[in-house]
């Protein structure tokens, strides 16, 4: 498993709304049976209009996705299979997302 994986949201009752989540579990802490995920979910009317650097869009497979660090939650490594697409390249808004989550901006 690497940080900033994307697999397939393991709940099945909420991918309907939320199809992937991203590992933004460091490397230094492989050893948890747990993984540290942040949801990637589907934009619709009526959702909570938060800041672009709160809750950055993702595109993955083709759709833009949120990324809701207020909602990260730890899930069994069990559970995340096959990762879709790696978003390494997105690591530095992630984190600073992250971040808003815990410093308010």
């Amino acid at each position: 498993m690497a940080q900033f994986d994307v697999y397939v949201n393991p709940n099945p009752e909420s991918r309907q709304s939320v199809p992937f989540v991203v590992d933004v579990q460091s490397g230094l802490i492989d050893a948890l049976p747990t993984r540290l995920v942040m949801p990637l979910s589907r934009i619709g009317a009526g959702q909570a209009r938060f800041p672009v650097n709160l809750c950055p869009l993702v595109e993955i497979e083709g759709e833009p996705l949120a990324l809701m660090p207020h909602l990260a939650a730890p899930v069994s490594s069990r559970m995340l299979r096959k990762p879709v697409v790696s978003v390494a390249r997105r690591a530095g808004e992630i984190g600073a997302a992250l971040d808003a989550v815990f410093s308010g901006f």
